[in-house]
């Protein structure tokens, strides 16, 4: 009989905890809704964003990016969308991916991975910022940034130019060639005729293996500079051959 009634009295306790829990998470819950139906309908009093703290942005400063993102003052941590926010900033050329994250009650922190510009393209005069899939970032209206090549020519007339430019300048960029050069020109034509002009030089370079070119060309340049011959253009468009034609000198 006493076991039986221990045993009556444990199934008891047992009950009565579990429906203190069930009370509890339905009185959490229901708070929970609450608060999120005050905040969407007052959202500018509960939680409200004092701070919005931005990290890995080197080319958009602070108060662009979250003018991007559409943060208002004072709204509420709870109200806004951090799927939407993330939307919002990849809708600029410049974003590349955006962490978000709330730490209550007042501080949202934006962690974003900017495009790298890879070079400035010229058409008919006007000066772009363009990535390493030759997307526009923007126009650019100040001095051309020294160690970015320029592209020069009509990307939609010539596509496949347009194409090997863009390979050509990733190169030299990651090589460090670019940053060795006070200024680099490649010139969009057909792949086959593609032309580079490095520090007043000109070079006939073509399509593809471009890492073997650029060696042969710095090779040949440090040999013309040795000799003091004045070059008219090099032609690096055949495999394991270089032309060099010189500017003839007259008198």
């Amino acid at each position: 009989m006493k076991v039986n009634r221990l045993k009556k009295s444990y199934r008891k306790t047992n009950v009565l905890n579990w429906l203190k829990g069930i009370i509890i998470l339905i009185f959490i819950f229901t708070i929970t809704i609450l608060v999120y139906i005050y905040a969407y309908s007052h959202p500018f009093s509960i939680f409200p964003i004092k701070n919005v703290l931005v990290d890995g942005n080197k080319h958009l400063s602070d108060e662009e990016i979250v003018e991007l993102a559409g943060i208002k003052t004072n709204e509420s941590l709870i109200k806004i969308s951090n799927k939407e926010i993330s939307r919002t900033l990849l809708e600029s050329p410049w974003i590349k991916s955006v962490s978000i994250r709330k730490k209550f009650p007042d501080t949202l922190f934006l962690a974003v991975e900017e495009v790298e510009p890879l070079a400035l393209l010229d058409v008919n005069g006007y000066l772009f910022l363009v990535d390493d899939r030759g997307r526009f970032l923007e126009e650019f209206k100040d001095n051309p940034i020294p160690f970015l090549p320029v592209i020069t020519g009509d990307p939609f007339k010539e596509k496949e130019g347009f194409s090997e430019a863009l390979k050509l300048a990733r190169l030299m960029n990651d090589k460090g060639f670019s940053s060795e050069r006070d200024c680099i020109e490649i010139i969009i034509k057909k792949p086959h005729e593609l032309t580079v002009r490095v520090d007043g030089t000109v070079i006939k370079i073509g399509a593809g293996t471009y890492e073997d070119k650029l060696t042969r060309f710095i090779e040949i340049e440090e040999e013309v500079k040795r000799r003091g011959i004045t070059v008219d253009y090099i032609d690096l468009r055949f495999a394991n051959k270089a032309v060099v034609k010189p500017i003839n000198k007259q008198g």
